[in-house]
């Protein structure tokens, strides 16, 4: 008997998928999935789509897969009808909607990269259709499998840090990012949207408590919750003239201000810097920091301070990095002489195909639908469980776009008297609602 398959189909083909995509279909090709509950699942790269199809046909030379590739604008909509199981949509972030849409209402299982989408308002159509169509829809958040995250995680909720007060997070990324890599779609952008939403979403994760606790009566909204603290406030500053005009909305750098209240009347402050301007020369490349401040400890974790450094004449620090991070993702002789790919960034992408596998092929067709709302309780990657990060990434556009309009100083109120998200301009008395509903 054959083994249960799942067809991926893959949208958008850049760096990404080179990093990160690539070398999971290519090791799943190989050695499938396994897990005792599901047994062994092949995993196939049926189809891939992007807007003019150059990378694919490398790809294909390069490797000799059987994908099928579509390119064009209707290049998502001929993927779907190629026959699918499940899609991943790496994209740039503000085209992410739109195949993720055509793939939940097509009934397939939708993997995100992060952000998940740019505003509330879509990432609750995606959430409807998931569940319309009994369907996954999955972000990825790598950051969140990094080992150094993970153990303050668990340090969290261990309760050996108590009750974060602030903290501070950075990553700043070479001028070839904006310049080169993603010169295609840096037009009217910025690196906050793309960058700091990796810290958004470890910060909700991280320190949202999810243990069991009686609900309880928001007093502003009256909306009941069961998380300590809600999300209050966001603003955001940015600044501009390096990858586009001073004047325009292409922004070189972002410093977002993210504040969590908790019932008690304490808040948490964390203050998340992006660039995308960074020298090519700077010996990280890219360069990471957080620092969490509890009541009772300090946690701090430098990507570049944590690993190797290395220098080698005239292939450092462009061909190869100063500072890798093979946390993240790294080629690898086995000592048993096997080469391989592995890393956080990869991990993650296969917990998808495994939480899939997990739904389609663990036991009786009819424990399917208890299978499906056990995998999207995962609070980690799970669409419902994107709304804060999301709503803080739709108020930081937002921010930006009322600077570059010539109004800095602005403020996001989140879950108030005038809406779930409301931005509030300094010395002027309208409210611009952006989002009607509790986020």
């Amino acid at each position: 008997m054959a083994n249960p398959i799942i067809r991926a189909g893959m949208i958008g083909m850049g760096m990404i998928f080179d990093d990160t995509y690539r070398p999971f279909f290519e090791r799943a090709q190989l050695e499938g999935l396994y897990r005792r509950d599901f047994g062994v699942v092949e995993v196939e790269l049926s189809a891939v789509a992007s807007r003019t199809g150059s990378r694919a046909e490398k790809y294909r030379k390069e490797s000799a897969a059987k994908f099928v590739s579509f390119a064009g604008a209707d290049a998502t909509q001929q993927l779907l009808a190629h026959g699918v199981d499940a899609v991943c949509v790496a994209t740039p972030d503000d085209r992410h909607f739109e195949s993720a849409r055509l793939a939940l209402e097509a009934g397939k299982h939708v993997l995100i990269e992060k952000p998940s989408v740019l505003t509330l308002q879509e990432l609750d159509t995606l959430d409807a259709l998931a569940r319309k169509n009994n369907v996954l829809a999955k972000v990825v958040y790598h950051k969140l499998g990094d080992p150094d995250h993970k153990k303050l995680h668990t340090h969290y909720v261990d309760g050996n840090f108590k009750h974060v007060n602030n903290g501070y997070c950075t990553l700043l990324e070479p001028k070839s990012i904006s310049g080169s890599q993603f010169a295609e779609w840096i037009k009217g952008r910025n690196p906050g949207t793309y960058v700091a939403v990796h810290y958004i979403k470890l910060i909700d994760f991280t320190f949202g408590d999810r243990r069991p606790h009686a609900p309880r009566e928001d007093p502003v909204t009256r909306s009941v919750t069961s998380t300590i603290w809600r999300l209050a406030r966001i603003t955001c500053n940015g600044q501009r003239g390096l990858v586009g005009p001073a004047t325009g909305n292409t922004w070189d750098s972002v410093q977002l201000q993210v504040v969590y209240a908790y019932p008690d009347g304490r808040e948490a402050a964390f203050d998340i810097h992006t660039s995308w301007v960074t020298p090519d020369n700077f010996p990280g490349y890219v360069d990471q920091e957080v620092q969490f401040r509890f009541d009772n400890g300090v946690w701090c974790a430098h990507q570049r301070k944590r690993g190797v450094e290395m220098t080698i004449e005239g292939r450092t620090p462009g061909e190869l990095k100063i500072t890798p991070n093979y946390h993240y993702n790294g080629t690898f002789l086995e000592p048993w002489g096997e080469r391989s790919q592995r890393g956080y960034g990869i991990e993650i992408i296969q917990k998808f195909f495994e939480e899939v596998a997990h739904v389609e092929f663990s036991g009786k067709p009819a424990q399917r639908a208890e299978r499906l709302n056990a995998i999207r309780a995962l609070t980690y990657n799970d669409v419902a469980a994107d709304r804060n990060t999301v709503a803080i990434v739709q108020a930081m556009e937002a921010l930006l776009e009322r600077q570059a309009q010539g109004q800095p100083g602005c403020v996001v109120e989140v879950n108030g008297p005038r809406g779930g998200l409301a931005l509030l301009t300094p010395g002027k008395s309208e409210v611009m609602v952006l989002y009607p509903g509790h986020v």
